[in-house]
């Protein structure tokens, strides 16, 4: 690969306070409004579905601080891209890039664009069809919006993360100061024995860490710091610490306030608890809050990707003019373009959720192999230099990295067919790869001669 860089290079524009929010914008989208009923679902007490929140939350920041000192050493746009290739070689780092834009990302902003649709449409009481124009209409406008720059992205993510910490802090003071305990007469809980409860642990945490998800995308945009050694990690910090802590009290409140049966039953706690605290009122105000924290994590979204294939792109690992930065605003806008196109086009023919079924598991594979880089550049490497480490190092990532190998297999027992399909989705990418390997030794050849 040849790694030539962009002639224009990445504009530093962002702070520690911008970094935060990214890391936040990128963690809270819809997940903690509807997941924790998923969880109630597949749990027998309050306390173990409180307990998976927590351990999903330790879990995040355990792969916050492997990430932290990643982006410490190598500040880079990427992120994990250019961790794995640089510790493992260019085909794990391709087979990153290439299903965070078949499926993982891009399918992520159709399917966040399309909930987003679907609460404006509920809202304001428009006929169901109108969704897909909405969602089509917000991956461009965002899209246009990151166009014009890093800062732009920047002040909408700002505002929108805010905006959403917010609604969420709203419903949880909400919870605890308007309602009483919910009073629920059930019969007690099965006896799972401890195998069970792993079991139980194993199918419960596979959504937890999927509303715990984000956090490593603020490393794409690592060049765009400031001071990206001392702010990246600081954010990372900060922004899951920040979530952790909200999205356990989001769930005591919805456990208080439903009950763990209750919660079970409902098809979206947040809406059902605002609603029986303050009626009419409440629910509609919980709608806006779940439309702007959808809004703000498919800006975030439609942010930071780019900033992968742009990478791949100057390797000679994809579209060659998508390695190019924009001249004036300093942003992988061809890239930027191709993920949009893709995005919508996975929107339109409605794709994209059984894709995402498919390769849901494969964002934890690639989590654990970014996890096991960190041992790996220490040992190669060091740390004399560093400017961040990882706390409880090795222990933390090998943590990190265990947990992602147990939520592949739990994600793998749960549906076997989708995980096999998959496979064989990421397989793909292999052919791929050597095809554009091919195709950069001749073009390396071609200048040489």
């Amino acid at each position: 690969m040849s790694g030539t860089p962009p002639a224009a290079g990445y504009a530093r524009r962002l702070g520690l306070f911008d970094a935060t929010m990214l890391v936040i914008g990128g963690i809270v989208g819809a997940g903690i409004f509807l997941n924790p009923a998923v969880v109630a679902q597949r749990v027998p007490t309050p306390g173990l579905a409180l307990g998976v929140w927590v351990l999903g939350g330790i879990v995040a920041l355990a792969g916050a601080l492997c990430f932290a000192e990643l982006g410490a050493r190598k500040p880079f746009a990427g992120g994990g891209y250019v961790y794995l290739r640089d510790a493992f070689g260019p085909l794990p780092a391709f087979l990153y890039g290439w299903t965070q834009l078949l499926v993982i990302n891009s399918g992520g902003i159709a399917a966040v664009a399309v909930t987003f649709a679907r609460y404006v449409t509920a809202l304001g009481g428009w006929p169901t069809a109108s969704s897909t124009p909405i969602a089509v209409g917000a991956i461009v406008f965002l899209s246009g919006v990151n166009y014009f720059g890093i800062r732009p992205g920047a002040i909408v993510q700002n505002v929108f993360t805010v905006l959403k910490m917010l609604a969420l802090a709203g419903l949880i003071v909400a919870g605890f100061v308007l309602a009483a305990p919910a009073v629920t007469v059930a019969a007690p809980p099965a006896e799972l024995g401890p195998a069970g409860v792993v079991r139980a642990i194993g199918v419960a945490l596979i959504p937890v860490l999927f509303a715990y998800g984000g956090w490593q995308s603020t490393n794409f945009v690592a060049e765009e710091l400031r001071h990206p050694t001392r702010d990246l990690p600081r954010a990372l910090v900060l922004g899951v610490i920040g979530v952790v802590v909200t999205y356990v009290l989001a769930n005591a409140v919805y456990l208080r306030v439903l009950g763990l049966d209750g919660l079970a039953a409902s098809s979206a706690p947040a809406f059902d608890v605002m609603e029986r605290l303050a009626g009419r009122t409440g629910s509609t105000a919980i709608t806006v809050g779940i439309i702007i924290s959808t809004f703000g994590f498919l800006n975030l979204a439609v942010l930071a990707s780019p900033r992968v294939y742009q990478a791949m792109a100057a390797d000679g690992a994809f579209v060659r003019a998508a390695a190019r930065l924009h001249p004036r605003h300093h942003v992988p806008s061809t890239a930027l373009v191709i993920q949009a196109a893709w995005a919508i086009l996975l929107l339109s023919t409605k794709t994209y959720e059984q894709l995402l079924d498919y390769v849901v598991f494969a964002d934890w594979i690639f989590f654990g192999l970014v996890g096991a880089t960190v041992v790996y550049l220490r040992i190669r490497e060091g740390d004399a230099d560093l400017a961040f480490r990882t706390p409880g190092y090795p222990w933390v990532p090998v943590f990190f990295v265990a947990t992602a190998g147990f939520t592949v297999v739990s994600t793998v027992v749960s549906n076997v067919g989708d995980a096999a399909l998959g496979a064989l989705l990421m397989a793909a990418g292999i052919p791929a790869f050597l095809i554009w390997r091919a195709r950069e030794r001749r073009r390396s050849q071609e200048h040489g001669s």
